[in-house]
């Protein structure tokens, strides 16, 4: 298995695993309730915050720019996570 393919699979495994929550609390509770395509956006933006992440990491070697670089991609990630969920900015992604 290639370098990338084992961090492609950790990438994935990680994501599986946080859309794992929702997904139980779903189980027990009536309060969380996410449709197949609450779950595909969100894997689809966590998989792409996964990548960049990679990216990141991989071609940056100064740890100030490693930093900034990570801030960045996490800022993004959260950013449009807030948008889509609660319509920060009154975009139409929200539903508005």
């Amino acid at each position: 298995m290639t370098p990338f393919a084992q961090r492609l699979l950790i990438i994935l495994l990680v994501v599986l695993t946080i859309l794992l929550v929702p997904f139980t609390l779903m189980q027990w509770t009536g309060e969380v309730n996410w449709s197949v395509a609450d779950f595909a956006v969100m894997g689809l933006l966590l998989l792409g915050a996964g990548l960049g992440l990679d990216q990141v990491l991989r071609r940056t070697q100064k740890a100030k720019t490693r930093l900034l670089w990570v801030a960045a991609v996490l800022l993004a990630f959260f950013l449009i996570w807030a948008e889509l969920a609660v319509g920060i900015f009154g975009s139409p992604l929200a539903g508005s």
